[in-house]
């Protein structure tokens, strides 16, 4: 048995070497253009903390007409009002002329569980501050960079020094993205042992055996010549990549922890660190080999739990649609009767 462990040891600035702003300075020729914004207001984070999805006052591009005959919309204005950020809202604008659009991030966290917010079209487009609000609050993945308990979690921290940790807001330059082409790297002591197909789709043209010789080739290569010798932190890490479309290079997404939180997609750690120990020179790579496959997309949206109450989701496990929708049916009127 392998003395290795099956994930670094988990320290803050282990941990911290992985916030947007740590590492973007050092890869963003081979990244998306970037700003970070911070630091935050108090009034900020407790905006993205508190109940309810709605816009600040002002951050709408166009704005809204008054509709005096309607409550619903009296009570939502009465509670955006109560949060406003002028400065950032134009800051937002700045750099939405200047990138065309946006989409956002945290320090670690994105908002793609919320992208059902905005035109399927352009997930994640946003074209004005009010765009980039709603995403934020509408997503539960960011909630984790809110809570300095969530960031460190695992860590082994000294209670009389906690470690130092500012929010900040990262605005992206939004392009059309062809998720077929995104790919997830896991590095282990410096060496790169596995990527895995970050898309749950089935592609045909990633079973030809030339497209995946391609990929690797590429891939470690890119990783060789552009991320090995520029990353200064713990040599255990996960980058995310999406590959140009003739698979000759690639740009940076993001990095990753090497850690529980951090998703594994085609493998799964134990297997990784099987494959570290058979040390190998040449990563495996996965993909969704099969429309079968058993983590393959069946046309259902990602990240659809966030689409519906939990009620719902509750009620729904191992019945088939007729049976969900009776029932459905009578707790929504169930609730109606305890109203009145």
């Amino acid at each position: 048995m392998s003395s290795h462990r099956i994930f670094p040891l988990q320290t803050p600035d282990y941990l911290l070497s992985f916030q947007f702003s740590s590492w973007y300075p050092s890869f963003s020729p081979i990244s998306i253009k970037s700003t970070i914004i911070r630091p935050l207001s108090q009034t900020f984070k407790e905006y993205l903390d508190s109940d309810g999805i709605f816009v600040p006052e002002g951050s709408e591009n166009v704005p809204a007409e008054s509709s005096p005959s309607d409550q619903e919309d009296e009570d939502d204005a009465a509670v955006g009002q109560s949060f406003s950020f002028p400065d950032l809202d134009e800051r937002i604008r700045q750099i939405i002329k200047e990138y065309g659009a946006i989409f956002p991030k945290l320090n670690f966290s994105s908002p793609k569980d919320a992208s059902w917010v905005l035109p399927p079209s352009s997930p994640l487009k946003c074209t004005s501050p009010s765009d980039v609000y709603i995403l934020l609050k509408s997503s539960d993945f960011i909630s984790h960079d809110l809570s300095i308990d969530a960031v460190f979690e695992g860590c082994q921290c000294d209670p009389s020094n906690p470690p130092s940790y500012q929010l900040e807001l990262v605005l992206r330059k939004w392009y059309p993205i062809d998720r077929s082409r995104e790919f997830r790297c896991f590095v282990r002591e410096g060496r790169l042992i596995g990527i895995s197909q970050r898309d749950t789709n089935f592609y045909d043209f990633m079973n030809e055996p030339q497209t995946q010789n391609k990929v690797l080739e590429t891939l470690q290569r890119f990783w060789e010549d552009k991320i090995k010798s520029k990353w200064h932190g713990q040599q255990d890490y996960v980058f995310d990549v999406l590959m140009t479309r003739d698979l000759s290079r690639g740009h940076v997404l993001d990095f990753n922890p090497y850690a529980p939180r951090t998703d594994p997609l085609l493998f799964t750690y134990e297997e990784l660190l099987s494959v570290f120990t058979q040390g190998s020179s040449t990563p495996e790579l996965r993909i969704i080999d099969s429309p079968l496959h058993p983590v393959a997309s069946r046309n259902a949206p990602a990240y659809q739990h966030n689409m519906l109450p939990m009620e719902a989701l509750a009620l729904s496990s191992g019945r088939d649609i007729n049976d969900f929708s009776d029932l459905w049916k009578n707790e929504i009127q169930q609730s109606m009767n305890d109203d009145d």
